[in-house]
This record gives C-alpha cells, sequence and structure tokens, in this order.
C-alpha cells in the first residue's frame, strides 16, 4: 500500500488574477475577462524574465563566423 493512496486531491489553485475558483473551461482561468486580462498583460510586455542587458547595437548586427 503506498503511502499518497488515502491523501486528499491536491487542492485546486485559484485564478491567478482575480483569485476566484478555477473553471475547467477557461483553465487556469476562472473567466473570459481574467483571461484576457493576462493576455493583454503579456501583450504589453508586463511579464517579463530578467537577463543581461542586451546592447541594441549589437544585436541589429549580423552575426559573423568568419572573424580573422
Amino acid at each position: 500500500m503506498a503511502d499518497n493512496e488515502n491523501a486528499a486531491p491536491p487542492a485546486a489553485r485559484p485564478c491567478p488574477i482575480c483569485g476566484k475558483p478555477r473553471l475547467a473551461q477557461y483553465k487556469p482561468f476562472c473567466s473570459p475577462r481574467c483571461a484576457d486580462i493576462d493576455l493583454g498583460r503579456w501583450l504589453k510586455g508586463s511579464y517579463v524574465i530578467p537577463g543581461a542587458p542586451v546592447d541594441e547595437a549589437e544585436a541589429d548586427k549580423p552575426a559573423s563566423d568568419d572573424e580573422d
């Protein structure tokens, strides 16, 4: 008998936008409104993964493998 057979199922996480219970139809959100709010945040660039700063002048130059 495994230890986790009698364990209760994990509690459903709430909607990440408003905290209400999720609905399977809009998973992981509770409504189309919260899904649209999240999409708007992505499109505005509110969600970012920090990284090293990039010099835009260097980023625009094509990479060259033939440096002598």
